[in-house]
């Protein structure tokens, strides 16, 4: 899956230890010109300073606790609770020893299907303690998906909520899913025939009493789970930085997820990495509402504020606008992160006067990622909200995320225009079908390289195979299927996903640019553009709307359809003119925000065969 994004694009096998650093220097494909050499080849590679960490993940945490042991490491709103890394080090360790004592041994895969919280902080720690590897599971994931997910992975242990908080959705039990994993929870021994490698289930009471869980004796309780454990400090394990750490689930650019499996170094190098382009010190807080099961919340959240003694603010379980805007007055939070429809949601309630205009002074730095920021948002985020350093991000999560990243400093330009250029100790290239590295600003794939590639996808080989591939050096490289360029300075412009470019009529359109010309007329609020099936063309050019007034009448929608169409003929082309022009309130996304283009081209052609839309 693909993550971290600003355009609207995006993507346990054991891998040889050549996938970590590249050792070949880029500076053949430059050509020295003033002070810095321009390249002139779509091929770089991310500064060689600071060193990459050769620690595990429970190591590093261990220096950073006894410099800024005293510190706020996790500030819960929703919870009325704050840990500092001291706090956070001691209940790990506890609940570490307590886990232990359910049966979690080194190696095991341990799910975690909770909402941003303290108990997924410190569950965090004590699985990377053990040396078990986390598996963070989307809570919007069905009975199905869970059970899928657990018997892939063989999955020892569940850790979940007793209640279930989407956004913009009431509470629900998470009773009738345990239901399905175990019908007869009331043994004391569990038996799970759906997923036979379940050992146990460790619930968190979120629900202020509304559901029991205690008469159940296949279920444990994740507060006595922790103070079975508390008391002596956790016996350190022998753990090495290339193990698997975390395994995460691609969420959905493809209808298939994929399993990723991430090591102690990738993750703990690319939080890093991520907080040090931001600039953190131990004196940020940093408001995170995106959820830690994804990587945006996990590593660019929780990793880079942990690597750098920076506090974490988690405003709710899941998005709410206003608790996010709280949550930064109420800690005077120096960051914010979100994807676009988050900043919308945040400025819209500034705008109306439901949350005073008071509090922000102290925002300086932030990270936007998911899906393209408009010049118009991004102004916004930077006079309302005083985000004048406000990062943007791209990545995936097979890449532990994120590759390429803007500074705190660079151009306006840059920001809204690019993803930056690579992080230290990764290397990139944008190569044509055939694997040729192309000149600078030509489009093409990009492929990623360095210690951040995952280590293969799960049980999958074919897939891992298909995904990583080795160059004539034995590098190996991650093919994102992200079309992209770089220019002569290493600056990386992601312009489309290779599999949503349109081919019409044999000319390669790239909806990318149709989508930032729509966002330019005053009553859009977002768009996404797809290609739909033509028996003339072979595809043409659908646009999904989503109307500034969702109210409007048919009449009003037709000559704003036509407007679209005139506004595209006139400065871009003919033949880029949308065939259909759809409304919609909304559309399919994964949980980092980007669009999940092939449910709309699914809908597109559902629509197009009832006849309903504007077309010509």
């Amino acid at each position: 899956m693909h993550l971290f994004r600003p355009c609207r694009s995006s993507k346990a096998i054991a891998r040889p230890s050549i996938l970590h650093c590249a050792k070949t220097c880029c500076a053949k494909s430059r050509v020295l010109s003033g002070i810095r050499g321009l390249l002139t080849q779509a091929r770089d590679r991310g500064p060689v300073d600071p060193p990459l960490i050769e620690q595990t993940i429970p190591g590093y945490f261990k220096d950073v606790v006894s410099e800024h042991g005293d510190r706020p490491a996790v500030i819960s709103r929703h919870q009325s609770t704050r840990l500092t890394y001291q706090k956070l080090d001691i209940q790990s360790d506890a609940l570490a020893r307590g886990l232990e004592r359910q049966g979690v041994q080194k190696g095991d895969r341990v799910a975690v299907m909770l909402g941003n919280g303290v108990e997924y902080c410190v569950a965090t720690y004590a699985l990377f303690k053990l040396g078990a590897t986390l598996v963070p599971l989307n809570p919007a994931f069905n009975a199905l998906q869970i059970t899928s997910a657990l018997t892939h992975l063989a999955a020892s242990h569940l850790i979940i909520s007793a209640e279930i908080n989407l956004p913009y959705k009431l509470p629900r039990s998470v009773m009738p899913l345990l239901a399905h994993l175990i019908p007869d929870m009331s043994k004391s021994k569990m038996e799970s025939e759906a997923v036979p490698s379940l050992k146990r289930v460790i619930v968190v009471e979120n629900s202020s009493g509304r559901i029991e869980t205690g008469a159940f004796g296949a279920l444990s309780n994740y507060t006595d789970v922790l103070r079975d454990g508390e008391g002596e400090r956790l016996v350190p394990k022998n753990l090495d930085a290339d193990e698997v750490v975390n395994i995460q689930f691609t969420s959905g650019t493809t209808s298939m997820p994929k399993a990723a499996c991430l090591t102690h170094r990738s993750v703990l190098n690319n939080g890093k990495s991520i907080g040090d382009r931001m600039l953190l010190t131990h004196q940020d807080i940093v408001c995170c509402p995106p959820p830690l099961f994804h990587c945006f919340g996990a590593v660019l959240g929780y990793m880079a504020t942990s690597t750098h003694g920076s506090a974490i603010v988690l405003p709710s379980e899941s998005f709410n606008a206003e608790a996010t805007l709280r949550a930064v007055q109420e800690n005077a939070a120096t960051a914010l992160y979100g994807v676009p429809t988050m900043f919308i949601s945040e400025l819209e309630l500034l705008a109306s006067g439901v949350v005073p205009y008071e509090g922000f002074s102290q925002l300086r730095t932030g990270i936007a990622a998911g899906s393209s920021i408009p010049a118009a948002l991004m102004r916004k985020l930077h006079d309302v909200l005083g985000l004048t350093q406000l990062t943007i991000c791209y990545g995936m999560t097979e890449t532990s995320p994120v590759s390429a990243m803007t500074t705190t400093d660079d151009p306006m330009w840059a920001r809204l225009e690019t993803v930056g250029k690579l992080l230290p100790h990764v290397e990139a290239k944008v190569v044509d079908p055939e694997g040729k590295i192309l000149p600078p600003n030509v489009r093409g794939e990009l492929a990623v390289a360095g210690y951040l590639v995952m280590k293969g996808y799960w049980g999958d080989e074919a897939r891992t195979q298909e995904a990583i591939q080795a160059d004539d050096k034995g590098i190996l490289w991650m093919h994102t299927g992200d079309e992209a360029s770089m220019d002569e300075n290493g600056y990386v412009r992601i312009t489309g996903r290779i599999k949503d470019l349109i081919i019409r009529g044999g000319e390669n359109i790239h909806p990318l640019e149709i989508e930032n010309a729509v966002l330019n007329l005053p009553f859009v609020t977002d768009v996404s553009v797809v290609g739909l099936p033509d028996p003339k063309y072979g595809e043409v050019v659908a646009a999904f709307i989503m109307p500034k007034n969702a109210n409007a009448s048919e009449e009003e929608k037709t000559k704003m359809a036509i407007e679209i169409k005139k506004w595209i003929k006139e400065t871009l082309s003919p033949h880029l003119v949308p065939k259909y022009v759809f409304w919609s309130d909304g559309w399919p996304k994964t949980a980092s925000g980007k669009i999940q283009k092939f449910k709309l081209r699914e809908t597109g052609v559902e629509l197009a065969e009832a006849g309903h839309g504007i077309y010509t």
